[in-house]
């Protein structure tokens, strides 16, 4: 089940009271359904899956308690941490907030928000459809992400089976729930995008180096250098 992300504004007031008129949103994608279901995937850097997920078999916690993949379901997942990185294994769901698109929109996603907790440079929320950005749990008694040295644009590196996908801390969850990404994150690993039934239910690891931060939060290629960069560190390649 698809959870609406929530900005580190009130969000109740977002959800009650949006800002974005249906009419000025682009109308839902018109290409065929296999191309919206069939994403490109891509592998991005020389960092194998294998040496990221082997970094990370064992699990230190640093949450006090443990998160839901879903609302209804059993709270099994904690985040662990090591001194470069917190790292969580979880499902996918997808996010599909900020400005709107053909696919990210109030006609194909019925949670979609037009914002988000972060902005970009020039001051718009950010694009769940063309940036790689992932959701953390908004802070609690289970863990507050800002004593980790995360923060908007903190690079993150997402593995799905062989599959490595940079991106950046982009918005902010309900406080109970740990496992979403953005739609732009979910196509580029091969899990589909669709926020209405896509995602995947488990087998996705959110890895998050501490104290780091792209600038600005929407250059994915600085997004990339970094994350390569601190993934061959944190494998401990030469």
């Amino acid at each position: 089940m698809r959870v609406q992300s929530l900005t580190l504004a009130a969000a109740s007031a977002a959800l009650l009271a949006p800002t974005t008129s249906p009419a000025t949103e682009p109308a839902a994608a018109t290409e065929p359904a296999a191309a919206r279901t069939e994403p490109a995937v891509r592998h991005e850097g020389d960092v194998k899956a294998a040496d990221l997920l082997a970094r990370v078999r064992e699990c230190a916690p640093v949450s006090r308690g443990r998160y839901r993949s879903d609302d209804g379901t059993a709270a099994t997942i904690p985040v662990c941490g090591t001194r470069q990185a917190v790292f969580w294994k979880a499902d996918m769901d997808i996010d599909c907030d900020g400005r709107p698109g053909s696919h990210c929109n109030r006609r194909t996603d019925p949670a979609f928000s037009d914002t988000t907790a972060h902005q970009q440079s020039d001051g718009r929320y950010l694009s769940a459809e063309s940036l790689p950005y992932i959701v953390v749990p908004a802070a609690s008694g289970i863990w507050d992400y800002r004593e980790h040295g995360v923060r908007g644009g903190t690079v993150a590196a997402v593995v799905y089976g062989d599959r490595v996908q940079y991106a950046v801390v982009g918005d902010v969850g309900p406080d109970h729930i740990i496992g979403e990404a953005s739609y732009a994150t979910a196509k580029a690993l091969g899990i589909r995008p669709d926020p209405r039934g896509g995602g995947v239910p488990s087998g996705v690891t959110y890895i998050v180096f501490k104290d780091t931060q792209v600038k600005p939060i929407e250059g994915h290629a600085a997004a990339v250098a970094t994350g390569e960069r601190l993934a061959r560190v944190f494998v401990g390649a030469k």
